[in-house]
């Protein structure tokens, strides 16, 4: 990963549908990213209470 690339793809599934758990660097804010086809989307993961999910990793991760 490049110094200034703001976002780290930390999950992937799927070959043909993919999806994705993206990382803003910047922010901590986690997004669920889906891909078919031509077709896709992009949205912030949210927590119980509808806020958007940080990043909080496991001891041991960077």
């Amino acid at each position: 990963m490049a110094k200034n690339d703001r976002f780290q793809i930390i999950y992937t599934q799927g070959v043909a549908d993919i999806t994705r758990i993206l990382l803003d660097t910047e922010t901590g804010v986690l997004y669920l990213e889906m891909a078919s086809g031509y077709a896709g989307g992009i949205t912030p993961l949210l927590d119980a209470d509808g806020k958007p999910m940080k990043w909080a990793p496991r001891e041991g991760q960077a």
